[in-house]
């Protein structure tokens, strides 16, 4: 007898298109999204306790200092900032219209090179603040680089560049919001909060 007839009939396996899309808790790209960033998921078995029994302390700490993967999503778009900094100055240089027409009239499209030589170092500031503010895990700062590095980029008609820079510093700004939600709730009065061990240190 084979294995198969051994365990039965087994159920059908979804679709590719339905695991990509689902994945394996069945939930929509849309539920994912929203459960990502407007809320925050309930805890798996053998996870972490809920971040609303945390001590005051310690939602303080969170609210101060980036976690790990929004501190390594500003340690890769730095240099990505620059590389794309450098990229948008020298393309406008290069193709930087004539300053006058064929007849001598001064030309509307073209731009001042010094103009152009101030936005790059403007880009590349932003980049350097993003990676100061990673590498020191300040979360409100690093999401207000990003989103006006992406603001700025989008502005010169490079959406393709500044939107994701616009979502991931919008995305951080929602999680400081949240965090700062936190704390200011528990030390609401009324607000039955474990105290701190004095001993806690937040981490480096």
């Amino acid at each position: 007898m084979s294995g198969r007839d051994e365990l039965g009939d087994a159920a059908p396996r979804p679709g590719l298109l339905h695991r990509l899309l689902h994945g394996r808790d069945d939930l929509a790209v849309g539920d994912r999204f929203r459960a990502a960033v407007l809320k925050p998921a309930d805890p798996e078995p053998g996870e972490a306790p809920d971040p609303d029994r945390r001590s005051v302390e310690e939602l303080r700490n969170a609210e101060r200092y980036a976690d790990d993967s929004e501190r390594f999503l500003g340690l890769v778009a730095a240099p990505l900032a620059a590389a794309i900094g450098f990229f948008v100055a020298n393309y406008l240089i290069d193709h930087n219209p004539p300053a006058t027409l064929s007849d001598g009239q001064p030309n509307k499209l073209h731009g001042s090179i010094v103009t152009y030589h101030t936005l790059e170092l403007v880009l590349l500031g932003l980049a350097l603040v993003m990676l100061a503010t990673a590498w020191y895990r300040k979360r409100l700062f690093l999401g207000i680089a990003m989103a006006l590095y992406g603001l700025g980029v989008f502005n010169l008609h490079y959406w393709g560049f500044g939107v994701p820079f616009l979502l991931a510093g919008a995305w951080l700004l929602v999680r400081a919001y949240r965090a700062h939600q936190a704390v200011r709730d528990a030390t609401a009065p009324g607000s039955a909060r474990p105290r701190a061990n004095k001993r806690y240190t937040p981490p480096t």
